[in-house]
């Protein structure tokens, strides 16, 4: 395996770590999140953190969603280019015996 292609392995394990680190900070957030509903005057400040809390965990998602999209793809283009580079020295070995 060469050194470049065990860089670009490297990035998508650092990638899949963000992945991670992503979801469990959402899921820590929605821990703490409260789904009551406030209509009443005494508890008016509580409307503004619940919409700030919402906004947090919207944006935390939509971050989680595109990087998981992004690992995906990447793992599948990593998967490929090794599976062609085994292709390519198997059928080099393959003519080079004959």
């Amino acid at each position: 395996m060469s050194n470049q292609f065990k860089v670009m392995l490297a990035g998508w394990v650092v990638l899949g770590l963000v992945v991670i680190v992503l979801a469990i900070y959402r899921k820590m957030l929605a821990k703490q999140d409260d789904i009551s509903l406030h209509v009443l005057d005494s508890s008016a400040g509580l409307i503004g953190q619940q919409a700030n809390q919402t906004q947090k965990i919207d944006m935390i998602e939509k971050w989680g969603k595109a990087l998981t999209a992004v690992e995906l793809v990447y793992g599948l283009g990593l998967a490929a280019m090794y599976i062609y580079a085994v292709w390519v020295i198997n059928q080099s070995t393959f003519y080079s015996d004959k």
